[in-house]
């Protein structure tokens, strides 16, 4: 009865394929791997026809899914090829590490406990002194370098790679190891030899978590041995190889890491549980890079696939991929340059004594040679190449809710029509339609059945909060095209949103349909419901809708917030106007009906004695709601609509920001004459109101755009001898309010008001005060050149085809 130690390290080719090679010629009757044994039942499924790497084991607690994690695996991980090597070969193979059923349990005992202290401390009021405690768990002294044993535990490969004269431990790993061909098991008796090495002198485990785990691996390994198995390989990290053992390799000495039964009941005695589900889920090469915030260990996945996949001329065949991928992106890749590419790489790879070229010499041989030191073309290379973009895909026998199941089925029919992924220039013509992990383009056209189709799928997960589509127009949100852009991007968090979200139902239909009843009936605001109408014609939920609509007629009728009732109409009336899914509105314009028709009985008297912070606000919905009462093209609702404002305009109570909006509103719809707007602007800049006030009406009015000084000479008039009659305090004081203005105009238009106003001389009288003038600063006083505007003329002509 004997126990065989594969140290490995997680996600090797090289690693992978000795591994393989060893159980070929060891022949285990039990194969152990370090992995969550709440996974047992899924492991058959590896190898499955359909099982396509990388694939990510989920685990999760089903009462609370903030409790879940995920265990990625590749098609070079070696603890996938042990499962794979074990089940095809009829091998008994289960996983050895601590449950994660104790793992969610600690885990939620420390949440609740974070909690019970939170709530705590916002009840004590009492000073509580912090002692400072560095990263040993000393007391009284601040962090320090930390010791020899210490480095030793964070970083073993480093401490080996020096020892072997590499700077970095992870190159020395990969030069050693990883790219191995010739699969020798003697390998492995050397990596358990030199973990056991560096554990001596990192001394005891002190992390709690890393005791349990091996406390569990070796009960395990335990009843292995009393269950009858004679040869048991065992595949885990190689740092925890040598504590599993009770003897090491070419010693007589019994182990000083190894730890009796007793003491392992005793470390495991009491540990909390949780009930756990796991599934396979689809997972990605992007996911396993290390800068992808699913860190796995590796930077490189996409050169591991290469040497797992790649028997001989490992350099010459990686340089053809670059090649080819340089040249579909129109960049210069020739075949002369490829030749001078592996001539370098061969030559630092002899110079730096290592048997094989790793990626690094690869890298820096491309940037010599192809890429002449660009390095845009080495982050596609990085991008493309070196991570990849290669996503897995599960049986589909694998366990899952049957809302994950609906996703993915209705994903793969919607994408049966979908051409592959294509280098193009015209992103207009990308209809990839697949999981993916990096951002990946689509345009929809509505008006076809399968682009219309996938729109809504879009717009259904949305609505669950699994944002894999990301819009990336406007015209989204409703404003009468055909036309949508996306960017999807899948993360493997979704298949948690989605294990969370089942509760509403079994497909994305019924689901989202149910999620958005039930927000719509614990809405406590019209603009919360409004929010929603607009989702649910995307998404195309009927039944949905007419909850809704019900919902809102219940809410509208008894509505009182004038802010309420104005922030809910411009959402309903841009889903109506924008509407080209061939909804039945009906019900929806009566709501619409009902909602202007009491903004216009309530918005004079809710413009009153307003604060400043308050009037910016109105500003703001007033300008909204105008610009969705003309969309609705309704001469009765626009009649009142401008009556209301003529209101507003013309009282006193208002604020100036206000009542200055209103009338900039009128006039641009041609409600009132320049001769009226003057005279309001004259009553609200007269000496009478205050300079505060005056200005917030100048705001009001010009806000946004400076045009109408630029082409009317009366309004140009009295702003300009307001502005001059101030003195310089109230000057000023309302400097920063009148550049605000101002900076609001676009660039053209404060250049062309600059101009005028410096062409623009007033007069004086005899004592030095500005003199009476007329309402108006006509163009007859500046100075034209017409030398200069004759020389133009024959250009105009010509433009305009009037040369004969």
């Amino acid at each position: 009865m004997t126990v065989h130690i594969f140290g490995i390290r997680h996600h090797g080719p090289g690693s992978a394929r000795s591994l393989r090679a060893a159980l070929q010629q060891l022949e285990p009757d039990a194969v152990l791997i370090e992995g969550p044994p709440d996974a047992n039942d899924l492991i058959p499924l590896v190898a499955h026809d359909e099982m396509e790497p990388p694939v990510s084991l989920l685990l999760y607690a089903p009462h609370n899914t903030k409790l879940a994690v995920y265990y990625p695996f590749a098609a070079f991980s070696p603890e996938y090829q042990a499962m794979q090597w074990a089940v095809k070969n009829s091998v008994h193979v289960q996983f050895m590490d601590l449950p994660q059923k104790f793992g969610f349990g600690l885990r939620q005992q420390q949440m609740q406990a974070e909690e019970e202290q939170a709530a705590q401390s916002e009840n004590d009021e009492t000073q509580v002194t912090v002692t400072p405690v560095d990263i040993d768990g000393s007391e009284g002294i601040a962090a320090t370098e930390p010791d020899l044993a210490e480095q030793v535990k964070r970083d073993p490969l480093g401490w080996l790679g020096r020892s072997a004269g590499y700077d970095d431990g992870e190159r020395w790993w990969e030069h050693v190891i990883e790219q191995r061909r010739n699969d020798l098991q003697e390998v492995f008796d050397a990596i358990l030899e030199a973990m056991a090495e560096l554990r001596v002198t990192a001394g005891e485990v002190t992390d709690e978590n890393e005791a349990r785990r091996e406390a569990y691996m070796r009960k395990t390994i335990r009843k292995a041995q009393r269950d009858g198995y004679q040869k048991i390989a065992v595949v885990c990290g190689a740092w925890h190889g040598p504590a599993l053992v009770e003897k090491l390799p070419n010693s007589t000495e019994p182990n000083a890491l190894y730890k009796k039964a007793g003491e392992d009941n005793a470390t495991l005695k009491g540990l909390p549980t949780v009930k756990v589900d796991a599934t396979w889920i689809p997972w990605t090469y992007g996911r396993l890079s290390r800068d992808s915030g699913y860190g796995a260990g590796i930077e490189s996945p996409g050169w591991y696939h290469h040497l797992w996949t790649t028997d001989d001329d490992i350099v010459i065949r990686w340089l053809t991929k670059v090649s080819s991928l340089l040249r579909e992106e129109d960049l210069d890749a020739s075949t002369a340059q490829v030749i001078d590419t592996v001539r370098l790489v061969e030559t630092l790879t002899a110079i730096r004594g290592y048997a094989l070229p790793g990626l690094e010499e690869l890298n820096e041989a491309i940037k010599a040679t192809i890429t002449f030191g660009a390095d845009s073309p080495m982050e596609l290379i990085h991008r493309e190449l070196i991570v990849s973009d290669r996503v897995g895909d599960v049986p589909p026998d694998t366990p899952m809710v049957p809302l994950q199941r609906d996703l993915r089925t209705t994903v793969k029919e919607l994408g049966k029509g979908a051409r592959k992924k294509k280098k193009t220039k015209s992103t207009d013509e990308i209809k990839y339609f697949k999981f993916d992990s990096d951002e990946t383009p689509l345009n929809l056209d509505l008006r076809k059945d399968v682009d219309l189709a996938k729109s809504q799928l879009l717009h259904r997960l949305r609505i669950l909060n699994v944002a894999w589509g990301k819009p990336q127009r406007g015209d989204i949100s409703g404003k009468g095209t055909f036309r949508e852009d996306w960017k999807l991007q899948w993360g493997p968090e979704f298949d948690i949103r989605l294990i969370e979200q089942s509760v509403w139902g079994n497909t994305i239909p019924q689901a989202a349909a149910a999620y958005v009843i039930n927000q719509a009936r614990n809405a406590e605001s019209l603009p919360q419901l409004t929010g929603l109408v607009e989702k649910v014609l995307n998404a195309d939920l009927p039944q949905a809708f007419d909850e809704l609509i019900a919902q809102l007629k219940a809410k509208a009728a008894v509505a009182s917030d004038i802010n309420n009732l104005m922030d809910a109409l411009p959402p309903l009336v841009y889903v109506k106007y924008g509407n080209v899914r061939g909804f039945d509105l009906t019900d929806l314009e009566v709501v619409i009906d009902g909602l202007v028709t009491r903004i216009n009985i309530s918005l004079v008297n809710a413009c009153s004695s307003m604060d400043d912070d308050a009037a910016a606000q109105m500003y703001e919905r007033i300008v909204a709601v105008h610009d969705a009462i003309l969309r609705l093209q309704n001469e009765q609702h626009t009649a009142d609509w401008l009556t209301t404002l003529k209101k507003i305009a013309g009282a006193t109570t208002v604020h100036g920001l206000v009542s200055g909006r209103a009338a900039r509103l009128l006039l641009d719809v041609n409600e009132l004459s320049v001769e009226d707007v003057a005279t309001l602007m004259r009553l609200a800049i007269s000496t009478a109101a205050e300079v505060t006030d005056a200005a917030a009406w100048v705001e009001g009015f010009l806000k946004g755009s400076g045009l109408i000084l630029l082409h009317d000479d009366e309004l140009f008039g009295v702003l300009d001898r307001w502005l001059l009659s101030l003195t310089e305090q109230e000057f000023r004081a309302l400097l920063p309010l009148l550049r605000r203005t101002f900076a609001s105009f676009s660039g053209p238009e404060r250049r062309q008001i600059g101009e005028r106003v410096r062409r623009t001389t007033p007069e004086l009288d005899d004592t030095g005060q500005i003199a009476p003038a007329t309402d108006t600063v006509t163009g007859d006083d500046f100075e034209i050149d017409h030398e200069r505007a004759e020389a133009v003329l024959p250009v105009l002509a010509k433009l305009l085809g009037l040369e004969d």
